[in-house]
């Protein structure tokens, strides 16, 4: 067999305006590329790790011990969050898109007996699990959960905070309510988030396991560390039980990061050879994060995506989506069918958008790191010469016009 040397990965620069992950942050990536060749063990590597802990709690607005990192995307950290479920646990998970979707396939595959895995080990029909299914485009409201928990009386129950596959922020109140009058451990996904909506987890005592992602909204490299974080009751139930898992067990995990026995070691501690790079690009994104403030953040965002959602309105698109860092649209009548197209057509441009991944089809445009005005123009313009592509008469005064309208007092400020 004749070896094949290919050529040179080049992958060029392009503008992610989709669910995520978002266009990593110029110092993230400065602080990754700027990192020296340091052995695991090399005393900032550890320092980074201590400090990155910290600074996760006070992101996640937490007094949790167990609060780290895992290396990883959020998948990695949901698989380390739902490694408390074990075969049998009686679990209620709520789905209205299609990463809630995948989160409840996931605990069905946990919860599952041998017997059922056998059955269907890709798909099993885990019969101590109930999927509520939410229609698309839905929430999921304190008044469902309130409902569910009443009649099925569930050790855990899960729901995703944000569901960037329909749009919809769910009700995190009402859930952490509905779990604490139950006596129900609650576990939410917070992948679509955490470093975009101003939240302290400790406000929402019925949750007891958080995860969450490092490409969404800490815009950090997508394969850096996925930030979980546990209360006591999670960590008591998961020392009862064990997990089958020995890498993805959240208290052996968090031993790397100086959590041991339920208390920080502060010199740091032996680890998965977590990379130097990895430690520095997350240190930088934290620390980024606390820097611009999560209530300046969050404002932002809810600010800007106010300004595309009118734009995107004013071409003739419906909005169906409540999320500030993603909107989820229905095309104007005339392109009907054809999303696919266009997706395809500002993807090969450059324009990384989205379509959703489950029925109906949907168009997804995100603005994750573009909090600015001329980010925020250029998107809407990009949408708008794509839409022009495919035969749609869009009126770009009107679009310009309601953008001058969101952002002339700002600039006037200037």
């Amino acid at each position: 067999m004749t070896n094949r040397i290919y050529p040179r990965l080049a992958i060029p620069e392009t503008l992610a305006a989709g669910p995520g992950p978002g266009n990593t942050d110029e110092r993230v990536l400065q602080a990754f590329a700027g990192a020296g060749v340091a052995d695991h063990m090399q005393a900032d590597v550890l320092r980074g790790m201590i400090e990155c802990k910290h600074m996760l709690r006070q992101i996640w607005g937490t007094q949790n011990t167990y609060t780290f990192a895992v290396a990883g995307t959020g998948f990695s950290g949901l698989d380390v969050m739902f490694s408390a479920v074990m075969p049998g646990d009686k679990v209620v998970a709520f789905s209205n898109g299609t990463f809630s979707g995948i989160d409840a396939l996931t605990l069905r595959i946990k919860a599952a007996t041998q017997a059922e895995l056998a059955e269907a080990p890709l798909n099993p029909d885990a019969a101590s699990v109930t999927v509520i299914d939410v229609p698309h485009g839905e929430s999921v409201t304190g008044n469902m959960v309130e409902a569910v928990l009443a009649e099925h009386s569930p050790k855990w129950a899960f729901m995703a905070h944000w569901e960037t596959g329909s749009g919809r922020i769910n009700d995190i109140r009402g859930f952490s309510d509905a779990c604490e009058r139950h006596g129900v451990l609650g576990l939410v996904d917070a992948v679509s988030s955490l470093g975009v909506e101003n939240f302290s987890i400790d406000d929402y005592p019925g949750i007891v396991g958080w995860a969450s992602c490092p490409q969404k909204g800490l815009c950090c490299l997508p394969l850096t560390y996925a930030p979980v974080s546990f209360r006591d009751a999670y960590i008591d139930s998961l020392n009862a039980t064990g997990a089958y898992t020995y890498v993805h067990n959240p208290i052996f995990e968090a031993r790397h990061w100086g959590i041991v026995d339920g208390a920080d070691v502060e010199k740091g501690t032996y680890h998965r050879t977590h990379s130097g790079y990895a430690v520095a690009a997350f240190h930088e994104s934290l620390r980024l994060t606390l820097q611009e403030g999560l209530s300046g953040r969050a404002s932002s965002y809810s600010s800007h995506e106010a300004a595309l959602r009118e734009a995107v309105t004013a071409m003739g698109c419906e909005v169906t989506s409540n999320m500030t860092s993603l909107l989820v649209l229905n095309l104007p009548e005339s392109l009907a069918g054809r999303e696919m197209e266009l997706v395809q057509n500002c993807r090969a441009a450059g324009f990384g958008i989205w379509p959703t991944l489950s029925e109906p089809i949907q168009i997804r445009i995100g603005i994750l790191n573009q909090l600015r005005a001329s980010a925020i123009q250029d998107i809407a313009n990009r949408f708008a010469d794509a839409m022009r592509a495919l035969g749609t008469d869009i009126d770009q005064t009107a679009i310009d016009t309601i953008l001058a309208r969101h952002y002339a007092p700002a600039a006037a400020a200037q």
